[in-house]
């Protein structure tokens, strides 16, 4: 920053005065003042503490998670693809953060906080979230996974520069960047949190291990894993596919402070999160119980809805249902 100002304002300053052309002078004191004011601007506008532009309550973000959830089961039905119930599983946590934890501004689009779906596949889940919040158009939700669409079937930065913070989709990505992210915010002195959403399936990867014992050892209390606990993945529970309980004690052992809550539940989850900000010296995992395909009777709990989308005829019955909730 300070070589750019010296570049276009010493420089050319330097170089008028020597000429005699004292005439211009006035013009770069002037262009001078309004570098400076920028520069004071932009240090302004990093060291004020940004809020969540909605801090709804509990309540209001029940509510929102409802149109979320009517709008992954349209979606879906009319792209004829989608990963339902991973969306409708993570619907409490993606509408806890973007109304009320994560601290960010929406005109024009800044990040205090940071946030990464590492769960790719829950793509669809978080673009409802998304218009929900306004950040993108809902009529845009036609275009899901179609050719060209900004919303593909899973996150990608090219297409949402200012709302992916990573590309997502291989599993077991989003911890280890998140330690990245986190230990850049420590290392510049800043103040955001980062928090990472994965699925418990997701923890077979071996990479989120790794990026386990690197947090601990850099005291990153400034992370939180959210780990989206619905007990699926693929096409069978978890417990059959690799047994990963007791999760807990796995990740203590690894040095990280733990906290196990209700992540259908907006009130005790927002609550669980907040317990932790305190919390210093051990970065935190939130190990948040939840119900694949959440909402609606007939997804609930079948491995068949990982990768399944409604029909129309399920679509009408799943829009009634979430009408009664």
């Amino acid at each position: 920053m300070i070589s750019t100002v010296a570049y276009h304002v010493v420089i050319p300053f330097l170089t008028v005065t020597k000429k005699g052309q004292l005439f211009f002078l006035f013009f770069y004191i002037d262009y001078l003042e309004k570098i400076i004011n920028s520069i004071l601007k932009a240090i302004e506008s990093e060291s004020v503490a940004m809020r969540n532009p909605f801090a709804l309550s509990f309540e209001d973000i029940r509510f929102r998670a409802l149109n979320i959830r009517r709008n992954i089961c349209r979606m879906n039905c009319r792209a004829k693809g989608g990963h339902t119930g991973a969306d409708m599983s993570e619907t409490d946590i993606l509408a806890s953060l973007y109304f009320n934890l994560l601290r960010y501004e929406i005109n024009p689009i800044r990040w205090q906080d940071r946030f990464i779906l590492s769960k790719g596949h829950g793509v669809g889940g978080w673009y409802c979230c998304l218009v929900e919040a306004g950040l993108i158009p809902e009529a845009e939700l036609e275009t899901y996974l179609k050719d060209d669409s900004r919303l593909a079937g899973h996150p990608i930065r090219q297409k949402l520069p200012e709302l992916v913070t990573v590309s997502t989709g291989a599993l077991g990505h989003g911890l280890p960047i998140g330690v990245g992210l986190a230990l850049a915010e420590k290392k510049q002195k800043r103040d955001g949190r980062v928090f990472v959403l994965t699925g418990d399936g997701e923890m077979d990867e071996g990479s989120n291990w790794e990026a386990a014992l690197s947090g601990a050892q850099f005291q990153l209390d400034n992370l939180y894993l959210i780990i989206d606990k619905n007990r699926l993945q693929l096409g069978d529970f978890t417990k059959n596919i690799i047994n990963l309980d007791p999760l807990d004690e796995k990740w203590r052992s690894f040095g990280w402070e733990v906290a196990v809550t209700n992540g259908n539940d907006p009130k005790l989850l927002i609550e669980t999160i907040e317990s932790l900000f305190e919390m210093k010296g051990k970065p935190k995992v939130i190990l948040a119980n939840t119900i694949k395909g959440r909402g609606v009777s007939f997804m609930e709990n079948k491995p068949a809805w990982h990768h399944k989308y409604p029909s129309p005829e399920e679509l009408e019955q799943a829009l009634k249902e979430l009408d009664h909730v």
